[in-house]
């Protein structure tokens, strides 16, 4: 007879972080919102399910959101950048700090060689509180 060990699995440990990746179609939709001026009225144009199920989006990993961005040009992960600004501001627990989306997708502009303009840093400054959009925490 042997004797072993048993660790009982860890459910967060071994849940599926790519059921968190926001689908395109959902993506499509928060870049519509910034393209059509109406990001300020988001909490009432956005159904309630949409704000109360996908807050988890604003804290997911950058290596998640590259994925995600993939079929996403230019233009759009702007977009996507100015909604997430302003959704962290106006829906609730849509908060983010420093694992902000914005984060991830300013760098992947970087990354793209399409890094952020200065009237683009001057918005996102002038539209939210978060101390450490768009570039990150510092470490």
């Amino acid at each position: 007879m042997s004797v072993g060990s048993w660790t009982p699995e860890d459910p967060l440990v071994n849940q599926s972080t790519e059921a968190e990746l926001p689908g395109e179609e959902l993506l499509h939709l928060f870049i519509r919102l910034s393209q059509e001026e109406k990001l300020e009225s988001m909490p009432s144009l956005l159904d309630e399910k949409i704000i109360s199920s996908n807050h988890t989006v604003m804290r997911l990993p950058m290596a998640l959101w590259k994925t995600a961005l993939e079929p996403f040009d230019i233009e759009d992960i702007n977009h996507l950048i100015r909604f997430f600004t302003r959704a962290e501001m106006l829906l609730p627990n849509w908060d983010a700090g420093a694992e902000s989306p914005v984060v991830w997708m300013a760098k992947i502009l970087r990354q793209r060689k399409s890094p952020l303009d200065k009237q683009q840093l001057i918005w996102i400054k002038n539209h939210s509180t978060n101390k450490f959009i768009p570039n990150g925490a510092l470490i």
